[in-house]
């Protein structure tokens, strides 16, 4: 397994204006999830604001460091890793992020700004540097000579594959991409995903897709991970999910999203209230105050992680 997450939990500490002082509460952003990510294959993983989605990827990108569980790459705890082995870890895990422009340093010229990842440790010299953007950029659809340029100089789109190419400098194996296609023109996503899904074939990447897009996480992801209040839902092949999701969450979750084909119906579900507040979450299943098929159990017992169907797992009582 290239990535893995077991029992991860993240807990932020909710201190006094001043910062002094033992903490207050703490805020629950991930709880006990999960994950694995395997050679060449895409998670994604959805869920609403404040599921905990965005700090999972901060865990992966060793941004934050997890409050408990554990974390292992290529079968090594991340905890343990010395110096050099960080220094792999970084150089083999890159990002993509939602904005590319806010994403891209204004005043750097491209070639600093794809070469950024790179480190004097690497020992390449100045044109080793120079080829390694250039081949970069060209991978992305940019003209190799497109590094003495400057961002204002490019459009939105191609903007984003500037940032792809940074991430791709450095010859990764996974790739965190955090909303990669949402401050993109519509007729500029689907141009994206092709590339991205492009790269993916071609050098063997490993991705994963935080989105509130579901159609394009839909599109590629292989597995899906479905997240609320700081917890996994479901998970399971991403097709699967779509065509039956186990959970009440995804199931309305998924209602939102738009049908492949026009003509298709479906009924769309209205969750009532909002996602619960994770300094204080409810007791039982986080998601039974807004349930419309909760049993009384949910309200107290707290559902275990199983696998219900082959390949699918799921937390609910109703399984």
């Amino acid at each position: 397994m290239l990535l893995q997450g077991v029992g991860l939990q993240k807990h932020f500490p909710v201190t006094s204006a001043l910062g002094l002082g033992a903490p207050r509460a703490w805020i629950k952003a991930l709880d006990g999830v999960s994950v694995h990510v395997a050679e060449g294959e895409t998670l994604g993983i959805v869920g609403e604001s404040g599921s905990g989605k965005t700090t999972l990827a901060k865990l992966f990108l060793l941004l934050e460091r997890p409050t408990g569980g554990s974390l292992s790459f290529d079968g090594k705890d991340v905890a343990t890793f010395d110096r050099h082995d960080l220094a792999r870890y970084r150089r083999a895990v890159q990002a993509v992020f939602q904005d590319p422009y806010s994403s891209l340093n204004p005043r750097m010229r491209v070639e600093q700004i794809v070469s950024e990842p790179l480190r004097p440790e690497d020992g390449m010299t100045r044109a080793m540097v120079r080829d390694r953007v250039a081949e970069a950029l060209q991978l992305v659809g940019l003209r190799r000579d497109s590094g003495a340029l400057y961002p204002h100089e490019f459009s939105g789109g191609q903007r984003q594959r500037i940032a792809i190419a940074r991430a791709l400098v450095t010859y990764p194996k996974f790739i965190v991409l955090d909303e990669p296609v949402s401050a993109l023109d519509v007729s500029i996503r689907a141009q994206i995903l092709n590339l991205l899904k492009r790269l993916q074939e071609q050098l063997g990447l490993a991705y994963v897709v935080i989105s509130h897009d579901l159609a394009a996480a839909r599109y590629l992801a292989t597995r899906l991970a479905v997240m609320y209040a700081g917890k996994l839902v479901e998970t399971g092949a991403c097709e699967e999910v779509y065509r039956g999701p186990l959970h009440p969450y995804t199931e309305a979750l998924l209602s939102a999203a738009l049908p492949l084909h026009p003509s298709a119906r479906r009924e769309r579900i209205v969750l009532p209230g909002e996602v619960p507040n994770p300094m204080k979450p409810p007791a039982g299943c986080r998601f039974h105050p807004r349930c419309p098929k909760k049993l009384a159990e949910c309200e107290t017992v707290e559902p275990e992680w199983r696998e219900v169907k082959p390949g699918r797992f799921t937390a609910c009582h109703l399984w």
